[in-house]
């Protein structure tokens, strides 16, 4: 077990960043240009406020990392097959968050911001179905926030990044434990006779 033990801590230290950027790209997110009148007069994009980043991508991505940054530390606490059951369990919770990040993140995208054009505050690009996204001479409808366009597209393009690593690093997990808990003597390196 020992080379799973120290593949899974690996992937826990690889998830801890990867999640503290999901929390930052979405509180970034609520606060346009770093400015705080767009959070207290309710003129974001609605998709924000399922806090696909810091909910998802983040918050809920900590318990995995945890999990798999302990896994074995504590011999009296759990039995290897216990642990590796743990460790999936684990995996399945951080596919979820990263899965919620995902879609979240790109039904915000699709969305497009909410901003102030010349018909008031509105979604100026949401039944466009994304296609905005490669015709920036459309983004001058939105007059504030400044760059709202650049900025949602960045942040969000972030996220979704974000959520397929840790996607990535969980699913690798999911299997690492799965395979563990069937071929667990290949990491004890025992030795087998073909004639036993």
């Amino acid at each position: 077990m020992c080379c799973s033990v120290g593949f899974a801590r690996s992937l826990g230290l690889a998830l801890l960043p990867l999640a503290l950027c999901c929390i930052v790209a979405n509180l970034l997110l609520l606060f346009p240009m770093g400015e705080t009148t767009y959070i207290e007069q309710n003129h974001l994009s609605s998709y924000i406020w399922y806090f696909g980043g810091l909910g998802g991508g983040g918050l809920l991505m900590l318990i995995p990392a945890v999990v798999f940054i302990t896994l074995g530390k504590c011999s009296c606490c759990w039995n290897e097959s216990l642990m590796m059951c743990g460790s999936v369990f684990a995996a399945v919770i951080g596919l979820v968050g990263s899965g919620y990040c995902f879609i979240i993140s790109g039904l915000a995208l699709l969305q497009g911001p909410n901003c102030f054009t010349s018909l008031g505050w509105t979604y100026p690009f949401s039944d466009q179905g994304g296609s905005y996204l490669l015709q920036p001479e459309s983004w001058s409808k939105c007059h504030q926030p400044v760059h709202i366009v650049e900025w949602n597209i960045t942040l969000l393009c972030v996220l979704l990044g974000l959520a397929v690593l840790e996607f990535v690093i969980c699913l690798l997990q999911l299997g690492n434990g799965l395979v563990n808990a069937i071929c667990r003597p290949c990491c004890y390196k025992q030795q087998y006779s073909l004639n036993a």
